[in-house]
């Protein structure tokens, strides 16, 4: 079964949201060394129920996305378009990440799937 894995927030200012949430919710925050401005969140200890996530520039998105593994990126796609979703992004590949897209659901909610492929 296909479950949540990784969470992100939007911010206007990715720094000033990661300085927050550490010192509201003591959680491990470091900036990604990518092409673009992306914090990873360790949101509590490997023993700990719950998923880590990340903070990103508003310009990615307006909203708290979800992301949801899946076993297969193609698969999926066929299961949510033949559902009523819709796509909103074609696939990205991210290396030693895995295959990446957004979509909205029935209600508008958009949420992401990822196939990982761990290199």
């Amino acid at each position: 079964m296909s479950k949540v894995i990784h969470f992100e927030i939007p911010a206007d200012d990715p720094e000033r949201a990661a300085k927050f949430y550490e010192k509201v919710f003591g959680w491990n925050i470091t900036k990604w060394d990518g092409p673009f401005d992306y914090w990873l969140i360790t949101a509590g200890e490997d023993d700990e129920p719950g998923i880590n996530g990340a903070i990103m520039s508003r310009e990615f998105g307006a909203m708290v996305r979800n992301t949801i593994g899946v076993d297969s990126y193609h698969e999926f796609v066929k299961k949510i378009e033949s559902q009523g979703g819709k796509m909103l992004t074609e696939k990205m590949s991210i290396p030693s990440i895995g295959d990446m897209g957004s979509f909205q659901d029935t209600e508008g909610n958009v949420f992401a799937i990822l196939e990982a492929k761990m290199d």
